[in-house]
């Protein structure tokens, strides 16, 4: 199967200001000592909440010319400035440029779809820009739905998609419809970067998967992540855990 990596190392320079958050999120220190190299067409950020994922998946997309808050690189709108300045510090390897590509942020796709059907308003009876979703307005889908229509319709071979939590929205099940939309699109030399917290996501065959710690980035498999011990250990014993937890 070919395959294709455009993005090949992540880098975060020293001098960001003392008073800036970031500073102090374990995935910032742990990338100004050493750069992280990407190796697969499909990698995965995973670690605890605050550990740093999303702000870099986040600043990864801004400094490769992304929206913000979700969409391609056509997309300009906001709705409230809330991204950190990590994307004016990070330095990216690049073998070669994507044809295409999209950031789906799962915590404001909401207004990703509103602009959408804003963007189709402004433009009365042109072709509407939905039609490169689906045709159906995704405020008229659930949410996971609305997630895979995405997927299924708006991307395409040889591009660069950087997701983040992508199985906010989605059922077991779905996110098993999600990993084999990605392996379609892999084989169509595609790359996807993901910060995850599910490990039906992260269990994609031949993934790179880095996990995050207050101690460093390492490369790991996704049965070997904590998030695969907790949630196997949960459901081999949920009563045992739960007694546990709750006494």
């Amino acid at each position: 199967m070919e395959t294709s990596v455009f993005l090949r190392s992540i880098y975060v320079e020293n001098g960001i200001p003392e008073d800036d958050y970031i500073r102090d999120l374990p995935v910032v220190r742990h990338l100004q000592e050493k750069p992280l190299e990407l190796c697969s067409p499909v990698s995965f950020f995973v670690g605890e909440n605050g550990i740093g994922k999303s702000t870099l998946i986040e600043a990864i997309a801004v400094a490769l010319d992304f929206n913000a808050e979700g969409g391609s690189r056509n997309f300009n709108f906001y709705t409230r400035r809330t991204h950190s300045d990590l994307e004016r510090y990070i330095r990216i390897g690049r073998r070669a440029l994507p044809k295409d590509g999209f950031f789906l942020r799962a915590e404001s796709f909401y207004n990703v779809a509103t602009n959408i059907d804003e963007m189709d308003e402004a433009r009365g009876l042109g072709s509407p820009v939905i039609g490169s979703y689906g045709g159906v307005s995704l405020h008229k889908q659930s949410h996971g739905e609305s997630f895979l229509a995405l997927v299924k319709n708006r991307f395409g071979p040889g591009g660069l998609y950087i997701l983040d939590e992508p199985e906010a929205a989605l059922s077991p099940m779905r996110q098993m419809t999600l990993l084999c939309l990605i392996d379609d699109l892999v084989r169509q030399r595609s790359q996807f970067i993901i910060s995850t917290h599910s490990p039906i996501l992260m269990s994609y065959p031949g993934a790179a998967v880095y996990e995050i710690t207050e101690d460093g980035i390492n490369a790991t498999t996704f049965r070997e992540t904590e998030h695969y011990r907790i949630t196997k250990r949960f459901l081999d014993d949920p009563d045992g855990m739960l007694q546990k937890l709750l006494e």
